[in-house]
C-alpha cells in the first residue's frame, strides 16, 4: 500500500512538476491573475507592482546567496570532505545508507541550512559510490529532507530576525532571544520528533519503492570526480611571481583567518548569543579561509560554490517580484487576515502555521515572509492574547513546512548531485504530509 503511494507521487511529478526557473514563472503569472480578481488592483497597477518590486530584496538575497555559498566553501574543504568520507563509511546497506544521509543532513541544517544542503548532498554521493544498489533519487531525497528541519535551528530567519535589535516589529513585541524560540518546549519537541522520524520514513520509501531510481554509474562518476579532494599542486618557488607566493600564502590566510574569529568572540561578547543571518554568514565564511589553508585554494572552492547558488541568484528577483505583487495588492493580508478572522487563541499558532505554508509558494523566504506575514500575525496573537514568540516561530515552521514541495532550495542540492526537480519531489510531497503531525502537535498542546 505505502509502496503504490509512493510510486504514483513520484510518477506525478516526475510527469508534471515543471524545472525550478519555470515554476516561478508559472507561480508569477498565477499571483497577478488572483491579484486581478480578487483585489481591487487592475492589470496594469499588478504589472507596476510586480515590477516595482522586482529588486526590492537585493540584501536578503545577497545574504541569502552567502548562506549557499560559504555553506559550500565550508562543506568542499578538505578536512571537511575527508570527514564526509570517513563518516559515509558508516552504512554498507541501502537502508542504512538513507537513515545515515538523513540524520546528517538534518544536523547540519539544524547548524547552517546552506551548509546542511551542501554537506547532505556531498554525502550522499560518498555513500552512494560506496552502497550503489541504494536507490541515488531517494539518497537525494533524503538529504533534501533534513532542510525540513532548518528554521529550528541556528541559521532560521525568523527567530534570528527578532532576536537582532532594530528588527521591523520590536516595537510591537520586543526583542525575542533564542531560549524563548529555538529553544521552547514545542520547538524541541518538533526538530526532535523530526529527527528520529525523518530516517524512519525515508527508509520505510526504501523498502517500498522497489528501486525507483537507480544509479547511473556515469552520472555518479562524473559527480564523484567533480566532489574528490585534490591534492595541491605543489608550488614552484623558484619561478613564482610575488602575486602567485601571496596567493598560495598561508600566512595570509592564518592572519584574516585569525582576525575574523577575533572579531566573532568580541561579537558575542557584546552581544550575547545573538546568531543572526550575518554573523552565521560571517562563522562560515571565515572557517572556510582556515580550513581551505590558502587564498588560491579558497578562492577555487568559491568560484564552484557561485556555480551551485546561480539558480538561487537568478530566481530571487522573480520571487521578490511576486512578492510585490502579494504584498502592494493586499493579496497576501487578504489571505492572513481570513486564517485570523477563524481563529482562537488555541487555534492561532496551527492556522499561522499553515497560512505560512500557502504564503511560502509565493515567497520562499523565511524572511521575506516574515515581513509579509509578522505584521498581521503578531498584533492578531496579541490581542487572543497568544505567545508571540510562538506564532513567530509557527511563520518559521510554515515556510520550512512546504519547502517540501517548493523546488527553490532545492536547487544547490540538485546541482551537486546532478539531478532535477522532479527526481525528487515524489517522495518530498509524503514527508510533507507526514511532518504536518508533529509540527501541529507541538504548536498546539507545548
Amino acid at each position: 500500500m505505502f509502496g503504490a503511494i509512493t510510486s504514483f507521487f513520484d510518477r506525478m511529478v516526475r510527469r508534471y512538476l515543471p524545472d525550478a526557473f519555470l515554476f516561478a514563472i508559472i507561480l508569477t503569472l498565477a499571483v497577478f491573475i488572483l491579484g486581478v480578481f480578487f483585489t481591487d488592483s487592475t492589470p496594469v497597477e499588478m504589472m507596476d507592482y510586480w515590477g516595482g518590486g522586482f529588486w526590492d530584496l537585493l540584501e536578503f538575497a545577497m545574504q541569502m546567496s552567502l548562506v549557499v555559498v560559504t555553506g559550500y566553501i565550508l562543506a568542499n574543504a578538505p578536512v571537511v570532505k575527508n570527514l564526509l568520507t570517513k563518516i559515509s563509511t558508516l552504512a554498507n546497506t541501502p537502508g542504512q545508507a538513507i537513515i545515515l544521509v538523513t540524520f546528517v543532513a538534518s544536523i547540519a541544517c539544524l547548524i547552517n541550512y546552506g551548509f546542511g544542503l551542501v554537506v547532505g548532498a556531498l554525502l550522499a554521493i560518498h555513500v552512494a559510490k560506496r552502497v550503489p544498489t541504494v536507490d541515488y533519487r531517494l539518497l537525494m531525497a533524503s538529504a533534501y529532507s533534513g532542510f525540513l528541519v532548518w528554521h529550528g535551528g541556528l541559521s532560521g530567519s525568523v527567530p534570528l530576525k527578532i532576536a537582532t535589535e532594530d528588527h521591523f516589529l520590536q516595537d510591537i513585541m520586543g526583542v525575542v532571544p533564542v531560549t524563548e524560540t529555538l529553544l521552547s518546549s514545542y520547538n524541541l519537541f518538533i526538530v526532535i520528533t523530526l529527527l528520529i522520524t525523518l530516517p524512519l520514513l525515508n527508509r520505510l520509501f526504501a523498502t517500498s519503492s522497489n528501486n525507483l531510481g537507480e544509479i547511473d554509474p556515469e552520472l555518479l562518476n562524473m559527480q564523484m570526480e567533480k566532489i574528490s579532494v585534490q591534492p595541491p599542486k605543489p608550488l614552484n618557488k623558484e619561478n613564482a611571481t610575488p602575486a602567485e607566493r601571496l596567493e598560495n600564502s598561508q600566512i595570509l590566510s592564518l592572519i584574516i583567518g585569525i582576525l575574523g574569529f577575533v572579531f566573532i568572540i568580541y561579537h558575542f561578547a557584546q552581544n550575547g548569543l545573538d546568531l543572526n543571518i550575518n554573523i552565521v554568514n560571517f562563522i562560515f565564511l571565515f572557517l572556510g579561509i582556515l580550513f581551505h589553508r590558502t587564498p588560491r585554494r579558497f578562492l577555487n572552492s568559491v568560484t564552484d560554490a557561485v556555480k551551485n547558488a546561480g539558480g538561487v541568484i537568478i530566481q530571487f528577483p522573480f520571487y521578490a517580484g511576486i512578492t510585490g505583487m502579494m504584498m502592494t495588492s493586499g493579496l497576501s493580508e487578504q489571505m492572513s487576515n481570513w486564517f485570523v478572522s477563524i481563529s482562537t487563541d488555541f487555534t492561532l499558532p496551527l492556522f499561522t502555521f499553515i497560512s505560512a505554508g500557502i504564503v511560502n509558494f509565493f515567497v520562499p523566504s523565511g524572511g521575506g515572509q516574515w515581513a509579509i506575514q509578522g505584521p498581521i500575525m503578531i498584533p492578531a496573537a496579541m490581542d487572543l492574547n497568544v505567545d508571540m514568540a510562538k506564532t513567530a516561530m509557527a511563520v518559521g515552521w510554515g515556510d520550512a513546512w512546504t519547502n517540501m514541495i517548493q523546488p527553490f532550495w532545492a536547487l544547490p542540492l540538485l546541482a551537486i548531485a546532478g539531478l532535477k526537480v522532479r527526481d525528487i519531489m515524489g517522495f518530498c510531497v509524503i514527508i510533507l504530509f507526514w511532518s504536518f503531525i508533529p509540527i501541529t502537535v507541538g504548536l498546539l498542546f507545548f
